[in-house]
């Protein structure tokens, strides 16, 4: 062989491996993306919980699709390359403070490999879902009224004050009746004439604006409201005396959290020792006193791993006991229907619930879909419930000092399928998740997995609006609503991505008698949605004020809203 031929063997061989090298990491990219960021994100198509990702490369932040992109990253001017999306994956919120992404990519070399699996993606023609309503008249209330059956189903446009729903497993379709939408809204300023409705007698006033995402709230005994900014990973509090409709006093209380969501004070009553925080893998507390206006002193860890990864539904919700002997957190699950839970025959999978506890995951579901039971110290960890998809919100009734979660089901089902709900949380007890829904109905993409767990089912107490995304949840304990109130839930619906005509955007109020759910809810605060296509508001947090008013928080804009009773 001559010297040409030789160099360009030579030449060849190292293109081959250079190929070779590249598919390699485009790959174990994509192996990557299945596994860690595909629970939020499409590679192709428009909507999801997160935007879909094909043509990210080169495209502008905050673009593409019909996806509710935060402020932050709308106004943030970046536009994606290699370099730009490693910084990024790397620290979301130190890149874009305030930006919805807060699940990073710490390592480098995975980093890489993603990025060069999204740099293979090509964008797709702009087109809207063939399913996604084209609607644009203008929203008015619905008429106030008990509404049963399919009517119970519905979108925004029957939405209004006063609207009752009482939805049961009776009414559901069948799965897959219609197709799975990717329908995620727009997110635009308030338009000018929109405002939000509350029932007559109520009024709703803008609190606090210009938050960075402004997530779960939880009010002190002494009134101040702490709110978890949980992409910028910090506290922030705001101090307003009885009756003001704006804080006088705005702090930093904590910094340098990991995306922190659930907010405990401890002990229960009116003189508070600590300050609990559940960050997406893990519980710390903060030595607190009525009054503080920042951490006096560093942060204790109290759980230091909550399950074997953090990620996914990354949202913890934390709560005491009304005597304070237990403390429940919850965790939600890594993926929508464990895709990446390896299987187990039934007995297989019965010899590992010995140990771990009835219709519990495994691998990357371990220790999720579920709500956990620790001491305060966080000593003696238990798995309280399970079957559980995404428990976001917890809250103990005051009166029955019975555990509430408020639960995201399961996606790609269909419109009416499967209703998220709120419900009672039963010590031992299996909700369903991933095996089955609301009893007994197995999810046709895992039939056959489980005969076993047929009939041990528990089915939850009130049904919602099919992705409707209920987060977080509270009990009404306060005087300035009329007595009726006093027990009753609130309950903030964030809103659908996986429904063609859109539901939620609201809070709800639901129905209790003599602290027993009557399975009805109704329609509190409405008005985020802009049109079919756009809303100006995702609720995520609700409270009850000092004095009694009820306090919102929405992260499309960044706001609280206060509503009072006139």
């Amino acid at each position: 062989m001559g010297k040409a031929a030789r160099r360009a063997a030579a030449f060849l061989s190292i293109a081959v491996a250079f190929a070779c090298s590249s598919q390699a990491k485009v790959s174990a990219g994509e192996t990557l993306f299945r596994q860690r960021c595909a629970v939020c994100h499409l590679a192709g198509g428009a909507g999801a919980q997160g935007p879909g990702l094909a043509g990210v490369v080169g495209r502008k932040a905050g673009t593409g699709g019909r996806f509710g992109y935060s402020k932050a990253l709308r106004s943030s001017g970046l536009v994606w390359d290699a370099a730009l999306l490693d910084r990024f994956l790397s620290a979301p919120g130190k890149l874009v403070p305030g930006t919805t992404m807060v699940v990073a990519v710490p390592d480098a070399v995975e980093r890489r490999e993603v990025i060069t699996f999204l740099s293979t993606l090509r964008a797709e023609a702009p087109n809207s879902p063939a399913s996604a309503s084209k609607d644009t008249s203008a929203w008015t209330p619905a008429a106030p009224g008990l509404r049963t059956g399919q009517a119970a189903m519905g979108d925004f446009h029957g939405d209004g004050p006063g609207v009752r729903r009482r939805i049961t497993v009776a009414d559901l379709p069948a799965p897959f009746a219609t197709a799975s939408a990717r329908n995620s809204p727009g997110v635009v300023p308030q338009p000018a004439g929109k405002k939000l409705i509350a029932p007559p007698g109520f009024s709703v006033a803008l609190f606090a604006k210009d938050l960075v995402n402004p997530r779960l709230l939880r009010v002190a005994p002494n009134g101040d409201l702490f709110v978890a900014e949980s992409s910028s990973g910090r506290l922030r509090l705001l101090r307003a005396a009885d009756g003001a409709e704006a804080p006088q006093l705005v702090e930093i209380f904590a910094k340098d959290l990991d995306q922190p969501f659930g907010i405990a004070f401890y002990p229960p009553g009116a003189d508070p020792q600590w300050l609990y925080v559940a960050e997406n893998n893990a519980v710390v507390r903060f030595p607190y006193r009525n009054g503080d206006r920042a951490a006096r002193g560093p942060r204790e860890v109290v759980v230091a791993k909550l399950s074997r990864e953090g990620g996914g539904h990354w949202t913890r919700d934390l709560v005491f006991s009304r005597d304070g002997k237990r403390m429940f957190v919850s965790v939600g699950s890594a993926s929508n229907v464990a895709e990446r839970m390896a299987k187990r025959t039934v007995a297989e999978a019965q010899a590992f619930e010995k140990t771990a506890a009835l219709g519990a995951g495994w691998d990357s579901e371990d220790h999720r879909a579920d709500v956990l039971a620790f001491e305060a110290d966080g000593k003696h960890p238990e798995i309280f419930a399970t079957g559980l998809r995404n428990c976001v919100g917890l809250a103990v009734h005051p009166a029955t000092g019975d555990l509430w979660c408020s639960t995201n089901e399961r996606d790609g089902m269909g419109d009416d399928l499967v209703p998220d709900y709120l419900t009672r949380v039963r010590q031992g007890a299996f909700y369903g998740w991933p095996w089955y829904w609301l009893g007994d109905h197995e999810d046709p993409r895992l039939a056959g997995e489980r005969p076993d767990l047929k009939g041990k089912v528990t089915v939850p107490d009130v049904l919602v609006q099919s992705h409707s995304a209920s987060l977080q949840m509270t009990f009404y304990d306060g005087k300035m609503f009329p007595a009726e109130y006093r027990g009753d839930a609130f309950a903030a619906f964030h809103g659908s991505w996986n429904r063609a005509k859109r539901t939620g955007y609201k809070v709800v109020r639901v129905l209790q008698r003599d602290g027993v759910p009557t399975g009805e809810y109704e329609d509190f605060l409405v008005g985020f949605v802009a049109d079919a296509e756009t809303v100006w508001g995702r609720p995520v947090g609700v409270a009850v004020a000092h004095d009694g008013a009820l306090f919102v928080s929405e992260d499309g804009n960044g706001t609280i809203w206060r509503v009072s009773a006139r």
